[in-house]
């Protein structure tokens, strides 16, 4: 089966799906058959793609039990529409509700090595469902000031999932996404997250462009739109492959989840703050680059000339290391209901 990974975020414009779509696309170029589910009822990553609103069957369907997944897959993704939000009404009467995705990739497993999952910007019953279907949740952060509480209350619900359902479940990291890294509030902000998380926070910071919102709205991949932006991506690609197994390797080298509520001890100390006009020293002034570009907060950690992907490789058992403990999903479900 693929291994799957849940992108999630406390609250909405972190610039999640734009995580999904590009991270889709800088593995499938480096040879990953790679999966996009749209589990946001807003659909925004369907149309991401380029994807008609009234493409049927859906991720709805999916869960619902009409569809597979291998049904509902249009150009490598899974789609969704409003319906989705009818669906989770559906869903929230039924025993065992937090198992419909995972049940539903089990019971019809699509031909990919990588499945990527967009998560709606709250932590209710279709995101523990990812959770409950994901081997690692990556969650982003905007670099505001509150960006610190947003990833420990997606951490609760990471821990939640892996206690009461999940076992297997990790984090593959944190991401700090559209960040202006020439201001001394996001560099307060990525450095808080360090000094609470650790190696945890990728080395790869995103910048803030208005070129994403132009890449979203032609339905083209900031890859393509614009590759000097599009390298954040890349690098922030090269980290999540060099953090995961080799697609089948069942010795995880990711990080250990932290809960919010427990301190870290030996927590590497923060970065040190960038020169006084935020630019890295491999990084081209702001005359050298048009105006909405922010330049990167850290040189980025590419990773060495060779692929990490094992072509063909499965994870062992069923993919997630555990069994289907429904009679235990009651406890969960009550907290992504409520």
């Amino acid at each position: 089966m693929a291994y799957t990974i849940a992108v999630l975020s406390q609250k909405g414009g972190t610039g999640k799906t734009t995580v999904v779509r590009t991270l889709s696309d800088a593995f499938r170029r480096r040879g990953v058959r790679t999966l996009a589910i749209d589990l946001d009822p807003q659909g925004n990553l369907s149309d991401y793609f380029d994807l008609p609103p009234d493409v049927q069957p859906t991720i709805a369907e999916v869960l619902l039990g009409t569809a597979s997944v291998g049904e509902a897959t249009h150009q490598d993704m899974v789609p969704a529409n409003l319906s989705l939000a009818e669906a989770e009404l559906l869903l929230g009467g039924k025993m065992g509700r937090e198992l419909t995705l995972r049940r539903a990739i089990a019971k019809a497993p699509p031909p990919y090595e990588l499945i990527l999952i967009d998560c709606p910007p709250s932590l209710g019953l279709l995101t523990v469902n990812a959770l409950v279907a994901a081997d690692r949740a990556l969650i982003t952060a905007e670099a505001q000031y509150f960006a610190l509480q947003g990833v420990e209350q997606a951490i609760e619900v990471v821990d939640l999932a892996r206690d009461s359902l999940n076992p297997g479940l990790s984090l593959v990291g944190l991401l700090l996404n559209v960040a202006d890294m020439r201001t001394v509030h996001s560099r307060e902000a990525l450095a808080s997250l360090r000094e609470r998380f650790g190696s945890q926070v990728f080395d790869t910071v995103v910048r803030a462009s208005i070129a994403y919102a132009e890449s979203a709205e032609r339905a083209v991949s900031i890859l393509d739109h614009r590759p000097d932006l599009g390298a954040d991506y890349i690098a922030l690609a090269d980290e999540v492959l060099a953090r995961l197994p080799a697609l089948g390797d069942p010795v995880a080298t990711a990080p250990a989840v932290v809960g919010a509520s427990e301190a870290r001890p030996g927590a590497p100390a923060p970065a040190p703050a960038p020169p006084a006009d935020g630019l890295s020293p491999n990084v081209p002034t702001r005359e050298e680059t048009e105006p909405e570009d922010v330049p990167a907060a850290d040189a980025h950690v590419h990773a060495p000339d060779r692929e990490r992907i094992v072509d063909g490789a499965q994870p062992p058992g069923d993919g997630h290391g555990h069994d289907d403990p429904a009679e235990r999903s009651e406890e969960l479900g009550a907290g992504a209901s409520s």
